[in-house]
């Protein structure tokens, strides 16, 4: 037994929106399109960096990673705009994955503008389709065999940008042949690939499929926002889930993340980064700080230097 963790956490998945903007449909309106299936009542607040500052207050917060919000399609490049207007004193919205849908007519020109801002390192564009409308985030199936989003995703992956990828375990066949065709492309899974069907035979999906895209070694994982997929939650229920992804990647390819103010639906702050403190506490110093804090450093280009040393309390 180590210990958990104390040391620098990064955050490398969290959100922002200013509902006064009105550039978030899916908040307005209460439709799917951001990362919460389904009911949406809980998110329509503001959440801005004094919000996200205080929810996460206990624990480490040395810099965030910003990730694409669902902002109206109508106005792009606006988002990062708006975040680069932010104070970045407090370390939160260092980074940024933009949201450029890349089938677009224009998604290069889109593309050339969002890779010129030095806080911009990754794009998002979610593919994540179900067959019931209601968990579906993606328009249609089949976007990653699509030729025009895939040629959106060369630009993105010529200039230097990551890609998030987001999607359900049923389209993790269709990722496998997609990251194979892109292998100097980083990918980033996010929230451990969605185990949305928590049925014997769909976790049996999810695992499959997982330990089938962590054989690529450009793919890293975010484990966060389990809870959207287990609203009834315990630690014996989220443990198995985490550890799964932690040993298909390995800690130098995952990143835990809060998924903030998304997961806040299902779990206080302190409860995710509870929960993730706990089920790392018997691995080593090093892969402790790969997981809180050097994978997202790395996988962001956030530059921070990590001077903690056992010496310093790293555990406790």
């Amino acid at each position: 037994m180590k210990g958990a963790y104390r040391g620098p956490v990064i955050d490398p998945h969290h959100h922002l929106w200013d509902l006064s903007l009105r550039r978030h449909p899916w908040l307005m309106r209460g439709q799917p399109g951001g990362e919460e299936p389904g009911n949406v009542a809980s998110l329509q607040r503001d959440y801005g960096v004094a919000e996200y500052l205080a929810d996460a207050a206990r624990q480490n917060i040395v810099a965030t990673v910003h990730v694409e919000a669902g902002w109206s399609d109508d106005f792009p490049l606006e988002e990062t705009h708006w975040l680069d207007g932010i104070d970045k004193r407090s370390g939160v919205a260092r980074r940024y994955v933009a949201r450029v849908p890349l089938d677009r007519p224009d998604a290069g020109r889109l593309l050339e503008v969002e890779a010129a801002n030095p806080n911009v390192v990754g794009v998002r564009d979610i593919v994540s389709w179900h067959p019931d409308p209601s968990k579906s985030f993606a328009a249609r199936d089949g976007r990653m065999s699509d030729r025009r989003w895939r040629a959106g995703l060369a630009e993105a992956s010529r200039l230097g940008l990551s890609f998030d990828l987001m999607l359900f375990p049923r389209q993790m066949g269709e990722a496998v042949r997609l990251v194979a065709d892109f292998p100097q492309t980083r990918f980033v899974l996010n929230h451990c690939g969605s185990p949305i069907d928590r049925s014997e035979e769909g976790m049996a999906l999810w695992r499959k499929g997982l330990r089938e895209l962590a054989r690529a070694e450009n793919v890293s994982v975010k484990v966060s926002d389990l809870v959207a997929y287990d609203h009834d939650w315990t630690l014996s229920s989220l443990r198995p889930v985490i550890e799964f992804c932690i040993e298909c990647f390995g800690p130098s390819r995952s990143m835990f993340a809060s998924d903030f103010p998304v997961a806040a639906a299902h779990a206080t702050f302190d409860e995710v980064y509870g929960v993730f403190r706990t089920v790392a506490a018997p691995l080593s110093s090093e892969e402790q700080r790969a997981l809180f804090f050097s994978t997202a450093n790395e996988a962001y280009r956030l530059a921070i230097a990590d001077t903690t040393t056992a010496e310093d309390g790293e555990h406790a």
